[in-house]
């Protein structure tokens, strides 16, 4: 299996600082809704994993939350691709569970979905965190430059990281390989 494991919000979506909390806030960046679709044709298996503490903020409900999931796949199967599976954490920065990124509880319950190990396996993110929640289990880290990127390609980085200017880039590196 052919294993890719995206962040959402920066990567695939504009972020916000002050949360996307709708499915009209829920714009998807230049070229990514393409770039997955281009993946998942060459036979890439899609999933996501993404934080998403504006459910215990209460600024959005599931419903909401799903929504914007489903605008998502939709948009992805227009272009004749998919999104295979997306795992969200629901919880805020204190709430001390194991799948808010920086740890690796989204990642460890897409190996568990999958049955697979992680390792080699790449991971895209815009956030120091989303990089760090992959390599703890033995992911391939891809920076892209969009939505926090180019802030974080300024801090230190783990180690084999791989910086790429959008998902479209990534998705073009990955399709030559």
């Amino acid at each position: 299996m052919k294993l890719i494991i995206l962040d959402r919000d920066g990567v695939i979506n504009e972020d916000s600082d002050a949360f996307v909390k709708s499915v009209d806030e829920w714009i998807p960046l230049p070229g990514s809704i393409e770039a997955i679709a281009r993946l998942s044709q060459a036979g890439w298996t899609v999933a996501v994993a993404t934080n998403q503490s504006g459910l215990a903020r209460g600024y959005f409900t599931e419903q909401t939350l799903e929504a914007m999931h489903q605008r998502l796949r939709e948009l992805v199967a227009e272009q004749g691709g998919r999104v295979d599976l997306i795992r969200h954490c629901p919880h805020g920065p204190d709430d001390g569970c194991d799948c808010r990124k920086p740890l690796s509880g989204l990642f460890r319950q897409i190996a568990t979905h999958y049955r697979i190990s992680l390792d080699g396996v790449p991971t895209v993110g815009d956030s120091l965190r989303d990089l760090q929640a992959g390599v703890a289990v033995g992911c391939q880290p891809y920076l892209v430059r969009t939505g926090k990127g180019q802030v974080t390609e300024s801090k230190p980085l783990p180690a084999g990281t791989r910086v790429f200017d959008d998902l479209a880039a990534v998705a073009s590196h990955l399709l030559e390989i």
